[in-house]
């Protein structure tokens, strides 16, 4: 009996596993069915030169060069914020927070981490309010306040990741380095960071993608139709997940439609690029530590 219900356990995993598999083919293959034809340098510069909408000497108006542009801005602002926050935060969670408080924090990020993003973006907007009420006429919806707004909502992702991270880590890993007489700070840069750089990165593709996808805080927060491309902190931008939106919702025709489908194509590609690069650097800083 007890082999049986092990073997239908495997059975029901690997069920779910090809269930998993076969949703994610199969949205690929109609993201590429209905957009495929699209995927050609058109879709991204239009009718304007390569080169010319690379250096910046034309702007690119029927293509969505301006949105895969203010995408990497957003994401890479994002991440600048939040990297260093989270990553600080889930050590301070870990190493230096009392019990008592640390049960405070853990419930408070928890609650963060559910909440949805309407909401953050409504805080993002309530927030640009408040400056244009103070500043009149220099600070209005941008991408620095989606940037902002964008790391609030995956900052608990990061904390509760490098926490984990921290705390699961073999305790004779933990105490070797103190019992050899190095500080507690010592032992979390050497030592404890090192051992659990992979958990982290992780954490850090996740809070990518959903930086990468999220389109309620950004349209929200500064996202528009046809800003071009990002010159500024303090000016709107165009985002691909806005961009679908906006094509799905207000298509003119066939053709318009699968520029959209083309459109989610390239994100997925973006979103792709970026997963790939962080486990690149993941697998250079542990080998450069591991020379070390």
């Amino acid at each position: 009996m007890r082999k049986f219900v092990e073997n239908f356990i495997v059975a029901l995993a690997w069920t779910a596993v090809a269930v998993v598999v076969a949703a994610l083919l199969t949205l690929l293959l109609y993201l590429v069915f209905k957009g495929g034809s699209t995927i050609q340098l058109s879709l991204i510069f239009g009718d304007t030169s390569p080169l010319d909408a690379l250096m910046l000497r034309r702007q690119v108006f029927d293509g969505i060069f301006a949105a895969v542009a203010g995408t990497l801005f957003l994401i890479i602002g994002s991440m600048i914020i939040a990297i260093p926050l989270g990553v600080c935060g889930g050590i301070y969670l870990a190493e230096y927070c009392s019990n008592e408080i640390k049960i405070l924090f853990n419930l408070a990020f928890d609650v963060l981490a559910g909440i949805p993003s309407i909401v953050v973006g409504l805080a993002g907007l309530l927030f640009t309010i408040f400056l244009n009420r103070h500043f009149p006429g220099r600070i209005t919806t941008c991408l620095l306040i989606s940037c902002l707004a964008l790391a609030l909502l995956v900052l608990p992702y990061l904390i509760r990741t490098t926490q984990t991270a921290l705390e699961s880590l073999d305790p004779l890993i933990r105490k070797t380095a103190p019992a050899l007489g190095a500080s507690r700070l010592q032992n979390i840069k050497m030592v404890l960071l090192p051992n659990c750089l992979s958990e982290i990165i992780a954490g850090i593709i996740l809070a990518t993608g959903r930086c990468a996808e999220d389109t309620a805080v950004i349209m929200l927060t500064g996202a528009v139709a046809t800003a071009g491309f990002p010159h500024s902190l303090l000016g709107q931008y165009e985002a691909l997940p806005f961009y679908i939106y906006y094509i799905s919702s207000q298509y003119s025709g066939p053709e318009e439609l699968a520029q959209g489908f083309g459109a989610a194509i390239v994100l997925l590609v973006l979103c792709t690029v970026l997963i790939l690069s962080a486990l690149w650097i993941e697998r250079r800083i542990t080998a450069l530590l591991l020379y070390r």
